[in-house]
């Protein structure tokens, strides 16, 4: 491995910060016959979903490969280890033995547990179009939580509740694949109101670290012209407010209330039970501008005509090999902006997922990216905002959902062929860092 500082060390961070990386079950565990389906497995199974027709049958193999995954988080000398639990798995014969052998096998390496509950793998008999589906998952939390709550302290309900609703129902990009524009928002609602009805059952299971991981960024005008900034606020409102103003005001946007399925005040409720902290997955910032009349690619989407607004490239900065613009101090404006809207009804905030796609063992341009993103980070605390950790996305190279294996996030390369891990650039990087935060 070969590790070059970005540019200085890292300014120092709180005593407690808690450093961290994320994996999802769906894009690692393989083993796919080893648990029952999911929308994921419908969803690749139907030719032209994948863009390099891959599926996750087999993944990283982390089902049979974890303890050497976890040897390598020991090494990497992360405080904590975001995983998911793949509900399917979960209702199948034995399906917790699994994390239940994994979660040991962190705790014996002295790495923190951090369990999502759902990371966009539904059991493939479920449809978030149906209330019923957000009880079920209430069940269900209850369910892990009995079994792992005596060892896992650390809970997230749900993984990007937006981009789920966005491109798996209103886009159809995403499993399950519907293409059902504005009539997706009862998705949106009830996997809010699932995420509330998890936080009851894992109080009443004993658990006492609760967050859920939404992925947010700044949404940036493509013009000071009226119909732009227009079209920029009602997107943010679709990205930003729709998923956080419900859990932490108890209240949705203006005239989105009304779009809801069921009884909207009651059912929120539910949605804002206190969690102990907020998860923020950022990536990028997005430029926007009105509607253009036709049909737009965009970041590997195709953006129908009919919406009200339209993304636009980002330019003048560096970009990812996913075409994504890099904007570090985006993060800082994103976290000073919730700061300033949600006040003392923000809770404590963890960065949940940041990390960018480059191929590559020697990745200095990751190391560059990570770099200038913990800097923001730290430029947010100094801002007053409180900050409490940061996750990179992510552990290893992964099925990368309707990407399939082009897309490369991984600390650490894996062979798809061999499966063999190799630590890049950018693992060293960060290990180095990491002990010098000690």
């Amino acid at each position: 491995m070969i590790a070059r500082m970005a540019t200085n060390p890292l300014p120092q961070f709180p005593p407690g910060f808690l450093w961290g990386v994320s994996t999802s079950a769906h894009q690692i565990e393989g083993a796919a016959d080893e648990r029952d389906p999911s929308v994921w497995d419908a969803f690749t199974a139907e030719p032209g979903r994948v863009k390099d027709g891959s599926t996750a049958t087999v993944a990283c193999d982390h089902y049979h490969r974890y303890r050497e995954d976890v040897a390598l988080l020991a090494d990497l000398g992360v405080d904590a280890y975001r995983f998911s639990v793949s509900w399917p798995r979960v209702n199948s014969p034995g399906g917790l033995d699994f994390y239940d052998r994994l979660v040991d096998e962190l705790l014996a390496a002295d790495v923190i547990p951090m369990l999502t509950l759902f990371h966009w793998d539904l059991p493939v008999d479920l449809d978030w179009l149906n209330r019923d589906t957000a009880e079920r998952f209430a069940e269900y939390a209850g369910v892990v939580a009995a079994r792992l709550g005596d060892r896992v302290k650390k809970w997230i309900t749900l993984n990007e509740p937006a981009e789920h609703t966005l491109l798996g129902h209103a886009l159809g990009a995403h499993a399950p694949g519907k293409r059902l524009l504005f009539d997706a928002l009862p998705v949106a609602h009830h996997q809010l109101l699932a995420h509330g009805l998890a936080v009851r059952a894992l109080r009443a299971a004993g658990a006492a670290d609760i967050g859920i991981a939404n992925s947010h960024g700044p949404t940036w005008p493509a013009s000071r012209r009226t119909e732009d900034v227009e079209a920029a606020d009602f997107y943010d409102i679709l990205l930003n407010r729709l998923f956080a103003d419900p859990l932490l005001l108890g209240r949705y946007p203006e005239g989105i209330g009304e779009l809801m399925p069921g009884d909207v005040d009651s059912d929120l409720k539910v949605i804002a039970e206190p969690i102990d902290w907020y998860g923020i997955n950022y990536y990028q910032p997005t430029k926007v501008g009105a509607p253009e009349g036709a049909e737009i690619e965009f970041s590997g989407l195709t953006l129908p005509a009919e919406l009200p607004f339209s993304a636009r490239e980002l330019e003048g900065y560096p970009v990812t090999d996913f075409g994504w613009p890099v904007v570090p101090e985006a993060l800082t404006e994103l976290l000073a902006g919730f700061h300033e809207r949600y006040g003392d009804r923000l809770p404590p905030v963890v960065i949940t997922e940041n990390g960018c796609s480059y191929d590559g063992i020697d990745d200095q341009e990751r190391i560059t990216f990570l770099d200038g993103h913990v800097r923001a980070l730290h430029r947010a605390l100094e801002q007053g905002v409180d900050v409490r950790g940061y996750f990179v996305w992510s552990l290893m190279d992964n099925f990368e959902w309707a990407e399939g294996y082009a897309r490369r996030f991984g600390l650490v390369h894996i062979d798809y062929d061999t499966l063999e891990r190799t630590p890049k650039s950018s693992y060293a990087w960060l290990r180095d860092a990491l002990r010098a935060q000690r």
